[in-house]
């Protein structure tokens, strides 16, 4: 990943060990490297931001009435 960056081979170790930290334009290279948004990468309750982006996308596409519908079925789903 680090070399992905256009970093050395131990760029991203030494964040990982708290030597070092990005710059805010790196912050959002490894953002886009992961394939995820800043947003994401600061929510801990997400273990699959990518999914979650990829539903939030399929989404938005549903007529107005839709949405309802699926808020429905997940509510079902947590029931259980």
């Amino acid at each position: 990943m680090s070399l992905s960056l256009g970093q050395n081979a131990s760029y991203i170790n030494r964040i990982e060990n708290g030597a070092a930290l990005p710059s805010m334009t790196a912050f959002f290279y490894i953002c886009e490297y992961l394939e995820i948004s800043p947003r994401d990468f600061f929510d801990y309750g997400n273990d699959d931001p990518v999914l979650a982006g990829e539903v939030a996308e399929e989404l938005k596409k549903l007529d107005y009435v839709q949405p309802g519908h699926v808020m429905s079925i997940v509510k079902d789903i947590l029931k259980k």
